[in-house]
């Protein structure tokens, strides 16, 4: 797909795809495109060019239908403070019409869906009155009231303390998993991104530049691991394309004195900045090429 802003390219033929019951984790620098990229998704915004097909329907032409097997859940919200939990929920589901004769395609019980998201003891409280997490627990049940096929996170623990942080992910992974929900996820945290989502893209410039588990995208950068070693009392670095080699080699030739042993992969935060840096350099390059002819 792609979208322009008046003479400005935002998205230059982004392509990307996910299957069922997938954690699938958007990142990107700010200004890249993920926003946008997002919301022509969910059918809130019309792209310029290209075919897009969520759910085998064109977002443009969406349907009643169609919008109620997308759940969507947004950064923040603040409405409905006087409102108790389990009230919301069941009001909110009232506007999901059964469109079919699966148990898939009709909207959750309210106490099924308080349980699933962890605010039973909350069910009955006002929500001006939960915590942070709790709120976003609640955020997440809003945008799974109609049972929805295709989950949209956007900076789902944004001011999240670790506790936080650490239920919400087992509340993802769960949905995934026992759900079979497909989720799409954009965050500016790399650890998270890393520890709940099969596949990663980096977003940059308007353009997927990468795609794939965190393993593979630091084998696309990096096939090389660092291996940190004492012995003798003299420190030693190791840069190896097959850390289980070297380590074999290096206690059959040394069986004693190797201290202080460390062996380190490029991190996801290693391997995302690296893909960002050589996209921006590229463009800079193919700038500075473009200057040089017109001149």
């Amino acid at each position: 797909m792609r979208m322009r802003y008046g003479s400005t390219d935002v998205l230059h033929g982004v392509d990307l795809h996910a299957y069922r019951g997938e954690v699938l984790a958007l990142l990107g620098p700010n200004g890249a495109g993920k926003t946008t990229t997002i919301e022509i998704l969910e059918g809130f915004r019309k792209r310029s060019a290209g075919e897009v097909r969520v759910l085998g329907v064109d977002p443009d032409r969406g349907d009643e239908a169609w919008q109620a097997r997308l759940g969507v859940v947004l950064q923040s919200w603040r409405d409905h403070g006087r409102w108790q939990v389990r009230e919301l929920l069941a009001h909110l589901g009232r506007f999901y019409r059964p469109y079919g004769t699966a148990e898939r395609q009709r909207p959750y019980d309210p106490d099924e869906l308080v349980a699933l998201v962890g605010l039973t003891d909350r069910a009955n409280a006002r929500i001006g009155t939960l915590s942070g997490g709790q709120r976003r627990r609640l955020d997440v049940a809003v945008g799974l009231v109609g049972k929805p096929d295709l989950l949209f996170l956007d900076e789902p623990t944004v001011g999240f303390d670790p506790q936080a942080r650490q239920d919400f992910h087992e509340l993802v992974r769960r949905l995934s998993d026992l759900e079979d929900t497909t989720i799409l996820l954009t965050t500016h945290d790399l650890d998270e991104a890393e520890k709940l989502s099969d596949r990663i893209l980096v977003l940059a410039g308007g353009r997927i530049v990468a795609n794939g588990t965190a393993a593979e995208l630091a084998s696309q950068v990096s096939g090389q691991a660092e291996v940190r070693f004492s012995r003798g009392g003299e420190s030693y670095v190791r840069s190896v394309q097959d850390p289980t080699a070297f380590l074999r080699e290096l206690f059959a030739d040394f069986t004693e004195d190797i201290a202080d042993l460390e062996v380190r992969r490029a991190s996801l935060a290693d391997v995302y900045l690296t893909l960002v840096r050589e996209f921006e350099s590229g463009l800079r390059t193919e700038a500075s090429q473009l200057s040089e002819v017109t001149v």
